[in-house]
């Protein structure tokens, strides 16, 4: 079980370092759905600690599955992660208007640290092109964030909760979303990335290849076919993804997407980490100046 006192430490102890990460080159995405994150799960101090601490580890994080049209749980969530910082508030968020085509509706929040990057500019899609009209249940939340670096580009993050029996309807959509984004922007600087429900009988090997962002070759999933996303022990699914335009593929880390193992990490019990969520969240770490290549001295 985690000891929250140890967590809280760990907490300060990770701020206090990222504040060094400041002059850092990179930046570290995410991606989590942390299954009904609401004010119920505030309420559960063990659960918050955990998602406090795996939230810290990213400077910006979009999660899914939210539930929190009064914004309590964001705030909360926020003002946590700002307690463990010194001097001026290094987190913020931003959250979309609930989301879906019944009474059940969710929420994407962004939460991102505010010493590092500013948001440019916000996007809720509309889902309204012709002849293809509501094709998301629930429509990307998009953000267009600018690094506070000097040289370092802007770059925009699409995110997506889809439904399971439409996965592949709605991934096959995320390409027009990718187009129309492009063309608003004038940027190829775009990450798509959320529980994409893209794997199992949601989305068989076959339907995967009538996919568009799938089978384009210009488009580039950093999270593969065979990696597990799911906390479950008996499940074994790569539902969770994180794709890329090859225009920005010279800026990804190499090796840096990945699942993070919560469970591992904080040394969970089953019914512990899935108290957090069924998902692992997915992340990758992003080049923002691309290093200026050492030249050769004169012997």
């Amino acid at each position: 079980m985690l000891d929250l006192d140890r967590g809280s430490t760990a907490l300060r102890r990770t701020t206090k370092a990222r504040r060094r990460y400041k002059t850092c080159k990179r930046m570290k995405i995410a991606s989590f759905n942390a299954r009904r994150f609401g004010t119920n799960k505030c309420k559960d101090s063990k659960v918050f600690s955990i998602i406090t601490q795996i939230i810290s580890r990213y400077d910006i994080i979009v999660i899914q599955e939210v539930f929190d049209a009064k914004e309590k749980a964001s705030k909360k969530l926020v003002e946590q992660l700002n307690s463990s910082c010194s001097g001026k508030a290094c987190y913020n968020y931003v959250l979309s208007k609930p989301l879906g085509r019944s009474d059940y509706k969710e929420q994407y929040l962004f939460v991102y640290r505010e010493d590092l990057v500013d948001i440019k500019e916000i996007y809720q899609y509309a889902d309204m092109q012709k002849g293809d009209e509501d094709s998301f249940a629930r429509e990307p939340f998009i953000v267009r964030f600018q690094p506070k670096m000097t040289g370092a580009k802007d770059f925009t993050l699409i995110p997506v909760h889809t439904t399971p029996t439409d996965s592949v309807q709605e991934i096959d959509e995320l390409f027009d979303v990718y187009l129309d984004v492009e063309k608003k922007w004038e940027t190829k600087n775009i990450i798509i990335l959320g529980d994409f429900n893209a794997d199992g009988s949601y989305v068989s090997n076959k339907k995967m290849k009538t996919i568009r962002l799938r089978s384009d070759e210009n488009f580039h999933w950093l999270i593969n076919d065979d990696i597990d996303t799911t906390v479950t022990k008996t499940t074994d699914r790569s539902y969770d993804r994180i794709v890329v335009h090859k225009a920005l593929i010279d800026k990804i880390v190499p090796n840096s997407a990945k699942p993070f193992y919560f469970d591992v990490e904080y040394k969970l019990k089953d019914e512990e980490a899935l108290a957090v969520s069924d998902h692992y969240p997915v992340e990758v770490e992003l080049e923002l100046v691309k290093p200026k290549a050492r030249k050769n001295k004169m012997t």
